[in-house]
């Protein structure tokens, strides 16, 4: 670590969470530099959904380098991009009828996000968004005004303003009467409180500790932010492509978002891609080349980007997903019930949360992992909740595994 300490920034987190020098990786392993082997349920925070060095993606990836295929090419036609929004339209929203532009932005989730932002006042003309307690959202200013965590936050240096707060629903305060007071507080003229340009809101609140919210809160919320105008936003970035057992954390619930953020998992293999969905009356609102970037999604992340949405030209994948998370529930329900020390568990699908009230045990458990194998990340209000989300891929014998190092880490740290 040598290199890394005389030369990297102070900046650097995760590097200090896994203190080794990794050398390869293949779907849900990392092998360090010393042939020590890692079983990974943190998985790139949500970008590695089909895993490290997904052989279908890798061998697409190679035959277009190949090929001498187009690796950057701004915002210009590219017979890549035309096959990548051909099967996203044809796998993703024609079984779900949906109508809607795709715009691509710079290649992360903060892009989408500012991108999301940017729009809905200009579409609205307004300037204030409500966005939600534990929320998180990016560290460009703009997504950061909407992420709540107050470290994140300090490193700003400036005022990060134009956001109404509201409690999620999971949260103290939080709920349906919640938002049937808020609501009362728009249509009074003497409330002083504007209606504001969107709603920005995740399904389930990775970052913030695994929170999830439910079909009928964001039904209300969505029901709210149209009835006074607003547009109604879902940051789907580390919850979608899959991760809930379908392929956005939204599906079946009755909703109808303006704005769909995504990033990280939809590049398929781990290279860089963000993209919004957007309304086409929305998207109406932009002027060519008015939000650019110079990496406007890119070669490589297009044609993996592509092949990862032939797991969703069947079930089977989706199906798999549904199994493994109930054995992660089972497997965390039993560590919690043998804890007997208030611990929580919440998620769905393959993205689950231990919360264990306090993040320096947490952080001892994460550590605990670290030592016999196992990457796992701690999230939520002072890192107390231990959040998995191994790759969809993942062997059940590692699936198995990992459970196991992570039960007897527990045990080892209370």
């Amino acid at each position: 670590m040598e290199a890394f300490e005389k030369w990297e920034s102070e900046i650097r987190g995760y590097s200090r969470t896994y203190p080794t020098v990794f050398a390869s990786a293949s779907n849900a392993r990392q092998t360090d530099e010393s042939g020590r082997s890692f079983i990974d349920f943190f998985a790139g925070a949500g970008v590695l959904n089909f895993g490290h060095n997904n052989p279908r993606m890798k061998r697409a990836m190679i035959d277009f380098l190949e090929a001498d295929g187009v690796a950057h090419s701004l915002d210009m036609a590219t017979t890549t991009k035309r096959d990548f929004i051909e099967k996203f339209a044809e796998t993703v929203l024609a079984p779900r009828d949906m109508s809607v532009r795709m715009q691509f932005m710079g290649p992360t989730g903060t892009n989408a996000v500012e991108a999301a932002l940017k729009l809905a006042r200009r579409v609205t003309g307004r300037r204030d968004v409500v966005a939600f307690t534990n929320g998180f959202h990016g560290m460009t200013l703009g997504s950061l005004a909407l992420t709540a965590n107050d470290y994140f936050r300090a490193a700003a240096g400036v005022p990060l303003d134009h956001v109404v707060r509201l409690p999620f629903e999971t949260a103290p305060g939080g709920g349906l009467e919640q938002l049937a007071d808020f609501r009362a507080l728009l249509e009074d003229s003497s409330s002083g409180i504007l209606p504001p340009a969107a709603f920005v809101v995740e399904v389930i609140q990775a970052e913030g500790g695994v929170h999830v919210a439910s079909a009928e809160w964001l039904r209300e919320v969505q029901r709210l932010a149209h009835d006074v105008g607003s547009l109604f936003v879902i940051d789907d970035i580390q919850v979608g492509c899959g991760r809930t057992g379908s392929y956005f954390s939204f599906d079946g619930m009755g909703l109808d978002p303006d704005i769909v953020c995504l990033a990280k998992g939809i590049g398929g293999f781990g290279t860089p891609l963000a993209m919004n969905l957007v309304k086409p009356e929305h998207d109406a609102h932009w002027s060519p080349g008015e939000h650019t970037g110079t990496f406007r999604g890119q070669g490589l992340s297009f044609v993996a980007g592509r092949e990862a949405l032939t797991y969703f030209d069947d079930d089977a994948l989706m199906d798999r997903v549904h199994a493994r998370s109930e054995v992660m529930v089972v497997a965390l329900t039993r560590i919690a019930d043998e804890a007997d020390a208030g611990f929580d568990v919440r998620g769905r699908g393959m993205i689950q949360g231990l919360d264990v009230g306090d993040g320096v045990l947490a952080k001892a458990v994460t550590k605990a992992c670290f030592d016999d194998g196992l990457l796992i990340g701690p999230c939520g209000t002072g890192g107390r909740v231990l959040k998995l989300i191994p790759p969809l891929t993942i062997d059940d014998e590692d699936l198995t595994e990992g459970l196991q190092i992570l039960t007897s880490a527990v045990h080892s740290t209370i």
